[in-house]
C-alpha cells in the first residue's frame, strides 16, 4: 500500500536536526506536526534513520504528561470570553452537549489525532487553538486538578470524556 501521508522527515544540513517537511503544502516545522502521536511520526518517510531524535522528542521531563485539549467555557466559566466570542452566554449543560457531538467525531474518525487537533483549531475556547490544543509538556501541580488527574489517568493516544474545570468543560487528548 502506498504511504499517501503528506509529512516526511528531513535533517537540516546546518542545524543538523531533524525536522518535518509537507511535500503537499511545502511547509515545514521543527516540531511534529500538530495532533501526530510518536506513532504516527514514527511511521513517516524517513523516520527509520531518525529514530533515536525522534524517541526524544516525546519524552518529557520526569513524571511529565504531553496533552492536547479542546475548551468549550459556559457562562460560569472563570473568564467566560475568549478568541472567538466576547461575551460566552451559553449554559454548562450546552457546553457539555457541545463536546458530546465532538467526542462522537473524534472517536468515529479514523485518524482521531488529526480530527482532535481540526476540531480544537475549529472550536476551542483557549488560546491553544491555534496549536490544535496542544499544551506541550506539564507536571503535576501545574494545571487544574481536575484536568491534571484525568491528564495522567489516559493512556497515550486516548482522550478523555468531558472534564469539568473552574475554565469551563474539555476533552482532552493525550499524546506523551
Amino acid at each position: 500500500m502506498e504511504n499517501t501521508e503528506p509529512w516526511e522527515i528531513r535533517r537540516s544540513n546546518t542545524k543538523g536536526i531533524i525536522y518535518f517537511y509537507n511535500s503537499i503544502s511545502k511547509e515545514s516545522c521543527w516540531t511534529p506536526p500538530i495532533g501526530y502521536t510518536k506513532e504516527r511520526v514514527l511511521s513517516l518517510k524517513g523516520a527509520e534513520e531518525h529514530k533515536d531524535q525522534i524517541e526524544k522528542m516525546f519524552i518529557g521531563e520526569k513524571d511529565q504528561v504531553r496533552a492536547s485539549h479542546l475548551l468549550v467555557k459556559h457562562k460560569d466559566s472563570r473568564r467566560p470570553s475568549s478568541w472567538k466570542e466576547a461575551n460566552i452566554t451559553r449554559t454548562k449543560e450546552e457546553a457539555i452537549e457541545i463536546l458530546q457531538k465532538h467526542k462522537v467525531e473524534i472517536d468515529e474518525a479514523p485518524d482521531k489525532d488529526q480530527k482532535f487537533a481540526e476540531l480544537a483549531k475549529e472550536h476551542s475556547d483557549c488560546s491553544s487553538y491555534s496549536n490544535g490544543g496542544d499544551l506541550g509538556w506539564f507536571g503535576r501541580d501545574q494545571m487544574q486538578k481536575a484536568f491534571e488527574t484525568a491528564t495522567y489517568d489516559l493512556d497515550v493516544g486516548s482522550v478523555s470524556d468531558i472534564v469539568s474545570t473552574d475554565s469551563g468543560v474539555h476533552l482532552i487528548f493525550r499524546t506523551g
